[in-house]
Order: structure tokens, then sequence, then C-alpha cells
């Protein structure tokens, strides 16, 4: 039962990892470099729609297998790196909760509105904010490596 609650632990965690990957550093550069805002920004809102749902799904499989990991070892000798992990992926979460319920939602209704400046400081906002998370991935999984 351990090793299926980590493979679906990692296999949700590099979901979420490599979308936020793909979309700063291949997809939002590759489309502001051919594409105007009114056809980048709608483009982008089905795009992320889609990446959201595999966020929240993924969230949900971290904590629903990262809890029961973690309880499998006593507090006080669980390593501090997983703990770590567990503290930054509840920053992560949160983070999602603001882009999700802050910028993403103004986002979608300034392109529907075909409000280009206010669709795209949107859009930027969540790439910065994405690319905090991605940090604090990073972070989360060199804790659970290297932090004994």
């Amino acid at each position: 039962m351990r090793n299926l609650l980590l493979f679906l632990h990692l296999a949700a965690a590099i979901f979420w990892m490599g979308g936020m990957a793909f979309v700063v550093l291949a997809l939002r550069p590759a489309l502001h470099a051919q594409l105007q805002p009114p056809q980048r920004l709608p483009l982008m809102v089905q795009v992320l729609r889609r990446f959201f749902v595999v966020v929240i799904a993924s969230i949900v499989v971290l904590l629903a297998t990262g809890g029961p990991l973690l309880m499998q070892v006593p507090g006080a000798q669980a390593p501090r790196g997983w703990h770590a992990m567990a503290g930054l992926g509840v920053l992560m979460v949160l983070v999602f909760g603001h882009i999700f319920f802050g910028p993403w939602r103004r986002m979608q209704r300034a392109v529907a509105a075909q409000e280009w400046p206010e669709g795209g400081k949107r859009a930027g906002q969540i790439a910065m904010l994405v690319k905090v998370n991605l940090g604090l991935g990073w972070l989360a999984i060199a804790a659970v490596l290297l932090w004994r």
C-alpha cells in the first residue's frame, strides 16, 4: 500500500510541476513571440482552464497521499525534510488558491470583455506566481531528498 501511495504522490507532483514548467518556460514565451493579445490571451485562458483541472486533481491526490505517508512514521522520527516538504506543499496550495480565486478570475473576466491590457496584466501576475510555486516545488523536492 505504501508504494501505491508513494507512486500516486509522485505522479501528482510530476503532473503539477511539469505543467508549471511547460506553461511558464515554453508555452507562454512562444505565445508572446507569435501572437498578439487578442489571439494569445483567449488561448491562454483555454490552456489554463484545462491545466487548472489537472492542478486541482493533483492537489487532491497530494493531500490524500501525503498525509497517510507522513503518518506512517511517528512525527519525531520522520526526517525534517518530510516536514519541510509538507509545509512547502501547503504553501504551494495556498499560492495556487490565490492564483485561482484572484488573478485567474480577473483574467477570465478581462478576456471575455476583450480588455486586453487588463487580461495581460493578470496573465503576468499568474506567470509570476506560477514561477514562485515552481521554485517552492523544487525546494520541497530538495528538502525531502537532501534534508534527513
